[in-house]
């Protein structure tokens, strides 16, 4: 996302506010890091960085026309579904199942908390997230577009999935 850019401080940032009491992972034969997948509960969420760990990061400029920028991508708790705050998954390990270990931990860690659906929201720019999405059950509920705030983001629109857990 052009918003968190440079990469350095974007990891930087990341790193600060990274939760893993909210996340799953998922690592290679040699225990290496290949995928993460993030969740929001009333109780914080996976990437929950501060507005002190932002200022930290990019000063106290670069902190302020970020965190107003980020604040428009907040997704609310969803006290009905269980609620996906990202999955990522390493270039080289894209096609090989991760994503879908990935869900399906969700999918588990979500019946657990006595959630009967899951939400998540995907970018316009990443066609094979959708995809895996689609394939695994989800259905397009709505979709937000950025207007001009695309050329902050790197990309149009959000769209909204849910699917049914059984």
């Amino acid at each position: 996302m052009r918003v968190m850019g440079p990469d350095a401080r974007a990891l930087a940032f990341l790193e600060r506010g990274l939760k893993p009491d909210h996340c799953w992972s998922a690592l290679d034969q040699q225990g290496r890091l290949i995928g993460l997948a993030g969740y929001k509960t009333p109780y914080g969420s996976f990437s929950g960085g501060s507005r002190r760990d932002l200022t930290r990061v990019y000063g106290r400029f670069g902190a302020a026309w970020r965190a107003g920028l980020l604040r428009l991508l907040a997704s609310e708790i969803d006290n009905h579904r269980f609620l996906i705050d990202g999955i990522a998954v390493a270039c080289h390990a894209r096609g090989q199942g991760v994503g879908q270990a990935l869900l399906a931990a969700l999918y588990e860690e979500a019946r657990g908390r006595g959630y009967t659906a899951i939400r998540l929201e995907v970018v316009d720019t990443n066609s094979r997230a959708r995809a895996l999405y689609e394939r695994e059950g989800f259905a397009a509920i709505a979709t937000d577009r950025l207007g001009l705030l695309r050329y902050a983001f790197g990309f149009s629109a959000a769209t909204t999935m849910v699917r049914v857990l059984g």
